[in-house]
C-alpha cells in the first residue's frame, strides 16, 4: 500500500515524537542565533528567517518554545559558516550547498527555495544594455567579466564553466564596483534581484532583460555537528510544511518572491546551463516536491 501524503506526514511526527518527548514537561526557551544582513540595504534574509520560523513552528507543541535572534554584528556567509562549531557566533546559516560544505557542516537537505537561486539573471551599469542584447552564444558571455564575492560557491562554478569572474569581500561594495565598470554584470538570483535593483538604482544599475543563466544551486540551513537534534527539529518542520502545503504557501505568498516570475519572464530569455561540479552526490534532485517545477516551454535553450 502506497503511503498518502497525509499517512506520510503522521509517520514523520510520529517518529519526531519519538525523539522529543522527554522533553515535553520542562522544554526550555530554543534561542537560536541566525546571520546578520551583510548591509543595511540587505533584505535577503526575510524569507529565510520566515522559512526557519515556519519550520519550528510545527514542531514547537512538541520541542518547545523558540527565539530567534539576528547576531549582533554583521558578518559574511564565509564568517558566519566559520562561527558555526565554535562556541560563539551563529547557530544557523543559510546559504547553497558544496560538498566543502557538506563535509564542515551539518546540511538540512530541503532547498529553501526550490532551486530557484540557480537561475542568475544579471545587474548591469545601463550603458551595457546594447552588449548584452547582442550576445548570441555562450563564446561572447564569457568574453564578459562577472563580479562575485570571494567567499561564494558561484566563483568556483563560473570558473569552471569558462567564465570570467572578478571577486569583492564585501557584498555592498560589488554593487559599487559594478558601477565603476570593474566587471561586466553581477548576476544574482531570481529572488534576490527584484529587491536589489530599486536600491542601487542610483548608480545607474538595471535589471538585464534577455539571458538567464542556470546551473543546479539548493540554498539549505546549515547548523553544527555537534547538532544533529536541532537539524532534525528543522528538518521535520519543513517536511510537515511541504506535506500540508503552508511551506509552498509561503513560498508564493512571500514578498521576497511574489513578483520573481512574472518580472523575470523566462519565456523571453536565452537560457545558457552550467555545470555545477560543486554539487553534492546527496541532493535530493530526484525529488520532485522539493523543486519549483518549470516548463519546458518556458525556457530558451542556448
Amino acid at each position: 500500500m502506497l503511503e498518502t501524503p497525509m499517512m506520510l506526514s503522521c509517520r514523520l511526527l510520529l517518529l519526531f515524537l519519538c525523539l522529543f518527548c522527554g522533553r515535553l514537561p520542562g522544554a526550555e526557551l530554543l534561542v537560536l542565533q541566525h546571520i546578520p544582513p551583510e548591509s543595511r540595504q540587505d533584505s535577503r534574509n526575510h524569507y529565510f528567517i520566515d522559512v526557519l520560523t515556519l519550520a519550528l513552528r510545527k514542531t514547537e507543541a512538541v520541542a518547545g518554545p523558540f527565539e530567534l535572534v539576528s547576531y549582533n554584528a554583521p558578518m559574511n556567509q564565509n564568517r558566519a559558516l566559520t562561527t558555526l562549531n565554535q562556541d560563539y557566533g551563529v547557530d544557523i546559516v543559510w546559504t547553497m550547498t558544496s560538498n566543502e560544505r557538506e563535509l564542515n557542516y551539518l546540511p538540512i537537505r530541503i532547498p529553501l527555495l526550490k532551486g530557484l537561486l540557480g537561475h542568475r539573471i544579471f545587474l548591469i551599469h545601463k550603458e551595457n544594455l546594447d552588449k548584452f542584447a547582442n550576445i548570441s552564444n555562450r563564446a561572447e558571455l564569457q568574453a564578459l567579466s562577472a563580479g562575485q564575492e570571494n567567499a561564494w560557491p558561484d566563483t568556483r562554478i563560473l570558473r569552471s564553466n569558462g567564465f570570467k569572474v572578478v571577486t569583492g569581500y564585501q557584498y555592498a561594495g560589488l554593487f559599487k564596483m559594478l558601477a565603476d565598470h570593474r566587471f561586466d554584470y553581477f548576476p544574482r538570483g531570481m529572488s534576490e534581484i527584484w529587491q536589489e535593483a530599486p536600491v542601487y538604482a542610483g548608480l545607474d544599475l538595471v535589471v538585464e532583460p534577455s539571458i538567464v543563466v542556470y546551473y543546479p544551486a539548493p540554498i539549505y540551513f546549515f547548523v553544527a555537528k555537534n547538532k544533529p537534534a536541532l537539524a532534525k527539529r528543522i528538518e521535520t518542520g519543513l517536511m510537515l510544511a511541504i506535506r500540508d502545503g503552508s511551506f509552498e504557501q509561503l513560498f508564493l505568498s512571500h514578498p521576497s518572491n511574489r513578483e520573481i516570475f512574472e518580472k523575470t519572464r523566462l519565456a523571453n530569455r536565452k537560457l545558457f546551463r552550467l555545470e555545477n561540479p560543486l554539487l553534492p552526490e546527496k541532493t535530493p534532485l530526484e525529488n520532485p516536491e522539493l523543486w519549483y517545477q518549470i516548463s519546458p516551454e518556458t525556457v530558451v535553450k542556448d
